[in-house]
C-alpha cells in the first residue's frame, strides 16, 4: 500500500501536471497555397523559381508524395481543411468555387463545426489572415467560425496590389467590416501573421494562413496594379500579362513572394523560441493551371500528373503537403494516401482532445513513427466530374449521357496516359458503386444544412 505521505504527493501534483501538459500543447501553423502545383517547388522536382525557404521546411520536417486535395477548385477544398469533412456534406454548392456573383448569400454553414472552434475550446488563440472563399458577408466569416481575428479577402481573387474582387469591390476584411490596408497582398498576410505570433507566444495558437498566391490576377510584386473598384472585371481577371503564352515569368515572382512568406514566418517562430513547440503545415489548395482560356499558356507545372485545376486527373488534386514539427516528426518522405479531410483529425489527436465526427482519419502515428494507414477509398465530385481513388486504382468518369469511364493503375501508369477500362470491367464496375454510395451518403448529409 503506498504510504499517506506519497499519496499526498500524487494528488497534490496530478493539477499540476494538468497544467504543464496544457502549457506545452504545440501551436499549428497551416499555410495554404492557391493554384500551386506540385511541380512548382524545387523539393517536387521543380527547376524554377528557386523555393529555399519552403525547400528547407521539406528538409527538416515530412514531405507527402500522395497528398490530395478534396477539390480541384478553391471552396471545396478550403470546406474540407476547416471540418475535416467532405465539401460535399455540405451541399453541392461545393463541388467548385463560391461564385461571388451569384451566391454571395452562401457559404458553409455556420452550423458545422470547423477546426478554429474546437482548438479554441481548447485553450488556443485563433487567427485567420488571407482567402477565406467559404461566405462573403457576415455573419459567414471567419470570426463567426471559430476564428478570434480576420484579415484578409472573403471573395475568390482580388488584385494584389489594390486589393479590388473581380466584381470591383473594395475586398479587404478586419473581422466583419471591410477596412483597407495599402501593400502587396503577399506581404501584408505575412505582416499579420507574424505579428499574431508575436502577441500571442506565450499561449497556444492556431495561426490560418490561406495565401492568394498563387491564384490570379497573375501578379508578382513588381508587376502593376491592374483593378479599380466600381467595375466589373470578370472579363479582365488575369492582370497586366504583355505575353499570354508564357505567363510563367509572373507566376514565378509569385512563388518567390510566398517562399519569402513561408521563411518569414519560420523565423519568427525561431525569434521566440517556438520552433519545437509548434507544428507548421504547407500544402496547396488544389493543382496549378497549365493553360487557361485560348491563349494563356505556360502558367504553373503540376509535375508528372495529368490535368490541371478544376479537372479531376490527378494534376487537380494532388498537390504537395509537408508537415514540420522538429524534435517530434523526424524528416523523410512518405507515399501514404493522405486527403485535406485528415488534418482535423490529426491536429485534435496530438492535442489529445476528444474525436469528432470526421471523413478523415488520425495521421499522428505516421507522422511521429511512420506507422502505414489503413486502406481506404478517396471520392471527389466536381458538377459532372467524378473521380475515386482505390489503392493504385483511380476512376475518372463523368455523369454526362454517353460518357465512357477511365480507369488506370497509378502504379504503372501515374501519368493517367493509358485507359484499361475495358480490360477490367469488375473493377470499373466496383469503384463506380463505391462512388454512388458515397455521393447517395454525402447528399443525404447535405440535408440537414439545406433545411
Amino acid at each position: 500500500m503506498m504510504p499517506a505521505f506519497a499519496l499526498l504527493v500524487v494528488f497534490l501534483l496530478v493539477p499540476l501536471l494538468g497544467i504543464e501538459a496544457a502549457e506545452t500543447k504545440p501551436n499549428f501553423v497551416l499555410i495554404v497555397a492557391d493554384d500551386l502545383g506540385y511541380g512548382d517547388l524545387g523539393c517536387y522536382g521543380g527547376d524554377s523559381p528557386q523555393t529555399p525557404h519552403i525547400d528547407r521546411l521539406a528538409r527538416g520536417g515530412l514531405r507527402f508524395t500522395d497528398f490530395h486535395s478534396a477539390g480541384a477548385m478553391c471552396s471545396p477544398t478550403r470546406a474540407s481543411l476547416m471540418t475535416g469533412r467532405y465539401p460535399q456534406r455540405f451541399g453541392p454548392i461545393f463541388d467548385a468555387a463560391l461564385s461571388g456573383t451569384t451566391q454571395r448569400d452562401r457559404g458553409l454553414p455556420l452550423e458545422a463545426t470547423t477546426i478554429a472552434e474546437l482548438l479554441r475550446e481548447a485553450g488556443y488563440v485563433t487567427g485567420c489572415f488571407g482567402k477565406w472563399h467559404l461566405g462573403y458577408q457576415p455573419p459567414l466569416l471567419p470570426t463567426n467560425q471559430g476564428f478570434d481575428i480576420f484579415r484578409g479577402l472573403v471573395s475568390g481573387d482580388g488584385d494584389f496590389h489594390t486589393q479590388i474582387d473581380r466584381s470591383g469591390n473594395e475586398d479587404w476584411w478586419h473581422n466583419n467590416r471591410v477596412e483597407m490596408d495599402e501593400g502587396y497582398t503577399t506581404d501584408l498576410l505575412t505582416k499579420y501573421s507574424v505579428d499574431f505570433i508575436a502577441a500571442h507566444h506565450e499561449e497556444p495558437f492556431f495561426l490560418y494562413l490561406p495565401h492568394l498566391a498563387i491564384h490570379f490576377p497573375w501578379q508578382g510584386p513588381e508587376d502593376p496594379p491592374h483593378r479599380t473598384a466600381g467595375r466589373s472585371w470578370h472579363q479582365d481577371k488575369w492582370g497586366v500579362i504583355p505575353d499570354r503564352g508564357n505567363v510563367r515569368p509572373h507566376v514565378e515572382a509569385m512563388i518567390e513572394s510566398l517562399d519569402a512568406s513561408v521563411g518569414a514566418i519560420v523565423e519568427t517562430l525561431n525569434q521566440w523560441e517556438l520552433t519545437q513547440e509548434t507544428v507548421v503545415i504547407f500544402t496547396s489548395d488544389n493543382g496549378g493551371y497549365l493553360t487557361y482560356g485560348k491563349d494563356f499558356r505556360n502558367i504553373s507545372s503540376n509535375g508528372e500528373w495529368r490535368g490541371q485545376k478544376a479537372q479531376l486527373y490527378e494534376g487537380g488534386h494532388r498537390v504537395p503537403m509537408i508537415v514540420s514539427w522538429p524534435g517530434r516528426i523526424a524528416p523523410g518522405v512518405t507515399d501514404e494516401l493522405v486527403h485535406s479531410n485528415d488534418l482535423l483529425p490529426t491536429m485534435l489527436s496530438l492535442i489529445d482532445e476528444p474525436a469528432v465526427s470526421s471523413d478523415g482519419i488520425d495521421l499522428a502515428s505516421l507522422w511521429i513513427e511512420r506507422e502505414p494507414l489503413p486502406k481506404r477509398d478517396l471520392f471527389w465530385r466536381s458538377g459532372s466530374q467524378l473521380a475515386v481513388r482505390s489503392g493504385s486504382w483511380k476512376l475518372v468518369a463523368s455523369r454526362k449521357e454517353g460518357a465512357k469511364p477511365e480507369l488506370y493503375n497509378l502504379d504503372d501508369d501515374p501519368g493517367e496516359q493509358r485507359n484499361v477500362a475495358t480490360q477490367y470491367p469488375t473493377i470499373v464496375k466496383k469503384l463506380s458503386d463505391a462512388w454512388s454510395q458515397w455521393d447517395a451518403d454525402v447528399d443525404l448529409s447535405s440535408m440537414e444544412y439545406s433545411r
